[in-house]
């Protein structure tokens, strides 16, 4: 059985790590304070590294933030980031602006200001890739922060592989995994329980689900990118009646949703697996753990974590990855619901979450880590799963309010601990908390100004 202290082997990796200096700067890239040289072989590693860690990465091969859509206030490309950089990795990445909190941490080596929005064609965005990939100057190990980034590096790896090193998975299966209609039927393929799921084709047809199952029901946007270009929903949504679904969707004659069963949180769990799959015949790097709030309440982003060692999920998430023959990283979200004792997947998401920072294993291995040290042929060492907590404060704070009103009595885990892992604060790269500070401000101003 994989656990999520299972022993890793030796994995291969595509080629040899290219030579030379990285590319002079090009407009639109930045350089980020304290971390100028970190494109340079042999960078110093720093916190989180010591000589006697088993880690030995390849300093020589860098590292590129890959994202698509506006989302520039992100904790999770900031922990690529600063994971990598902490080895002495060279680390740079896609960036909206010059002040976003991942262009002003330490740890990064170059910020290429190229914001997208996903409308564009596949053909411009592949041509940034390549313009990024000329820029570096060496072979690089791409991180996906969204799933429109993973499913343009998959169905385009073949062009890519002059530029990027980057896992083998089947083109076109990122892109099914992060379609909620495509898990659903891979996961009827493979026994693989999931709630109840519809993809109604009509507006006529989203109402029929409702009168024919009833109330309450989860709205999801269906397909990567169609989700940036003509989104249905904000985020996941949960609808308790027609006259809501009505007002939420009235103009939507061919509403690109996913409808699904609601699974009552007074009865459920939420739980979440992120691993790293390598080439064939190699043990996965699996973690497991639940998710204690989010913002908003019940159908957002993780505000609220912990590490918890979950043997029969590690194993059904290891089983369904090698069943589909999946490789690269992945967060899958699960719901345990309590009356049947039954894990239930709800998401697949094909690239890194935000919360990946949870997840630490003795030997200093998270997801991340575990992906480059696979691309560059290096030993992923074993190690066991950490008990860790993982916070957002900002995001937290009213989730807790929220938890707090809605089970009238005081939330748990609201305080840190000494092994909480933050989204922002960090010691070492204190630049970025700061600007995320800002910024937060600045959106509820906004936000309070329409009201």
């Amino acid at each position: 059985m994989i656990t999520p202290q299972t022993s890793v082997h030796r994995l291969g990796g595509p080629g040899t790590p290219g030579s030379g200096a990285a590319g002079a700067d090009t407009p639109g890239a930045v350089r980020s304070g304290r971390g100028e040289n970190a494109d340079r072989e042999g960078t110093p590693p720093r916190k989180g590294w010591s000589r006697m860690s088993p880690i030995e990465p390849d300093r020589g091969t860098p590292a590129l933030l890959v994202k698509v859509g506006r989302y520039p206030q992100h904790h999770g490309g900031l922990g690529v980031v600063r994971t990598l950089g902490r080895l002495g990795v060279p680390v740079h990445a896609v960036v909206e602006d010059r002040w976003t909190p991942v262009a002003r941490s330490r740890y990064l080596g170059r910020a290429f200001v190229r914001p997208t929005g996903g409308t564009e064609p596949a053909e411009r965005l592949l041509a940034l890739l390549a313009e990024l990939g000329d820029a570096i100057g060496r072979p690089v190990v791409p991180v996906a922060t969204d799933d429109e980034a993973a499913v343009l590096l998959a169905e385009h790896a073949g062009e890519l592989s002059r530029w990027y090193l980057l896992p083998g998975v089947e083109p076109g299966l990122p892109r099914r995994l992060a379609s909620k209609g495509g898990l659903a039927r891979l996961c009827a393929e493979h026994g693989v329980d999931t709630p109840r799921a519809w993809t109604p084709g009509t507006y006529r047809e989203l109402l029929a689900v409702g009168r024919g199952h009833g109330y309450p029901l989860v709205l999801k946007n269906l397909e990567a990118f169609t989700r940036l270009r003509a989104p249905v929903v904000g985020h996941t949504t949960v609808v308790r009646g027609e006259e809501e679904l009505r007002a939420l969707l009235a103009d939507r004659q061919e509403p690109s949703v996913l409808v699904q069963e609601y699974l009552p949180p007074e009865h459920c769990e939420d739980w979440f697996t992120h691993l790293y799959c390598g080439p064939e015949g190699t043990e996965p790097v699996v973690f497991t753990g639940r998710k204690l709030r989010s913002w908003p309440p019940g159908a957002g982003m993780t505000s609220r974590a912990r590490a918890l060692p979950e043997p029969e999920l590690a194993a059904l998430a290891a089983g369904f990855c090698r069943r589909i023959g999946y490789r690269g990283v992945a967060d899958l979200d699960w719901r345990l619901d309590r009356r049947d004792g039954r894990y239930r997947l709800v998401d697949f998401n094909p690239r890194t979450g935000a919360q990946f920072r949870l997840f630490e294993t003795t030997t200093g291995v998270d997801v991340v880590r575990a992906l480059h040290l696979g691309m560059t042929g290096r030993r992923i060492p074993a190690g066991e799963q950490l008990a860790r907590s993982f916070g957002v404060g900002q995001l937290d704070l009213p989730s807790a309010l929220a938890s707090a009103r809605r089970e009238l009595r005081p939330p748990g885990d609201l305080l840190p601990r000494r092994s909480t892992e933050r989204g922002w604060l960090a010691a070492d790269d204190p630049l970025p908390a700061l600007v995320e500070s800002v910024r937060f401000c600045g959106t509820v101003a906004a936000r309070l100004r329409r009201i």
